[in-house]
């Protein structure tokens, strides 16, 4: 697979691919562009589920100019019946030249037979073109495929020394507008929003994607967790703006998990932790991989972030630090959980990004554990397909 940087064309079907996130799951998102005598005269991107793939919807465009032309498209062209006919039949009844694809789908039902049928048609085929970027915008797509789990995303705003609150409890507010306005635009490409009893007793949150202040017409799905059912009915997560599960255990009342289904939240009853009290976070994660949850946002608190880091779960951090220092014994860190009990121990982060949101700074990276500092091991925006 090819490391450099993607092609012009190639670098358009990207910008496509990106437009569709928060769009096409559990579909990946996907663009393409046909291209002929060096202009592109096509091009699309993947629509909502049920609807055209990307590749359909550039061929539309083109026309006529497809015959004899070039298709870049960031993901494998699809070969099976689902609920749209394959991209390959489009592309072949087209008459296109060659399709440059950056990375092959992990979907056992494409894997490879794509760019086969495409080849078995005469159509010349490359991959490579553009991968690492392609893989990035599909981090969620490509590992649920591959394990059946969701791609799990950190994320909390916290002050110059890991606080996520002052001793009162009070949070309002530790980042910027800027800051919060990065991060509901940020619901609106994931399929989960998830947080812990705690966050709810404590800031009853909407936990609702509302860029530029207004609710976005797609929610994702908000989880809570709840292991052993304290949250009120009144709280803000379970009115209608957006569909919501609770994840609990038999230690809850019956009686209150009966008056969240008549609310129509959806209630999962999981094995609980060795605790006893808390959910077992790999069976919640499953049942969600199992409702076609891609990606799942884990806003906090920090008990349920540390639990996520104690077990390696977290595929990407988004940690915003404000230029606040709060300093209270008392306060709330970002992270709790059982934690390192030596440096040597603490993951750290690779591939990072900062980003200048108002006065505070948002770091962007992928945790690595110690055990794996010293193995080979494939970027998650850069894997080997």
């Amino acid at each position: 697979m090819s490391h450099s940087a993607p092609s012009e064309f190639m670098r358009a079907a990207l910008d496509e691919s990106r437009a569709a996130l928060g769009h096409t799951s559990p579909n990946p998102a996907v663009g393409a562009v046909v291209v002929r005598d060096g202009r592109i005269v096509g091009g699309g991107r993947t629509q909502p589920p049920g609807q055209a793939h990307a590749e359909v919807m550039a061929l539309l465009e083109a026309g006529d100019l497809a015959r004899g032309a070039e298709v870049y498209v960031t993901l494998e062209p699809c070969s099976h019946h689902g609920r749209t006919p394959p991209c390959t039949d489009a592309l072949i009844a087209a008459g296109v030249a060659a399709v440059h694809y950056a990375i092959e789908d992990p979907d056992r039902r494409v894997s490879g037979a794509g760019a086969a049928a495409l080849r078995a048609a005469g159509i010349a085929t490359t991959e490579g073109d553009g991968a690492a970027e392609a893989a990035r915008v599909n981090e969620a797509f490509l590992k649920h495929r591959r394990t059946g789990l969701p791609f799990v995303i950190a994320k909390f705003a916290a002050s110059l020394d890991g606080r996520i609150a002052a001793a009162s409890g009070d949070a309002r507010w530790i980042s910027g507008e800027e800051a919060r306005d990065w991060a509901h635009d940020l619901r609106t490409v994931v399929d989960a929003i998830m947080v812990g009893s705690g966050t709810v007793f404590a800031d009853d949150p909407s936990l609702t994607a509302r860029p530029g202040g207004r609710l976005a017409r797609v929610q994702p799905l908000r989880v809570v967790v709840d292991g052993l059912g304290r949250l009120p009915g009144a709280a803000q997560v379970f009115d209608e703006d957006a569909p919501t599960l609770v994840a609990t255990t038999e230690a809850s009342p019956l009686a209150w998990r009966e008056m969240l289904a008549a609310r129509d939240v959806e209630v999962a009853v999981l094995p609980a932790a060795p605790d006893g009290r808390h959910v077992d976070l790999e069976a919640l994660l499953r049942l969600l991989g199992e409702h076609d949850i891609l990606s799942v946002l884990v806003e906090g608190g920090g008990e349920l972030l540390g639990a996520c880091f104690d077990q390696r779960y977290v595929d990407r951090l988004y940690a915003v630090i404000a230029p606040v220092i709060i300093g209270a014994t008392a306060a709330p860190a970002a992270v709790a959980g059982q934690g390192a009990e030596m440096m040597r121990e603490a993951p750290r982060l690779r591939d990072v990004t900062m980003t200048q949101l108002g006065e505070d700074v948002l770091f962007d990276g992928v945790p690595v554990w110690p055990d794996l500092f010293d193995e080979e091991i494939p970027h998650t925006h850069d894997d080997e397909e």
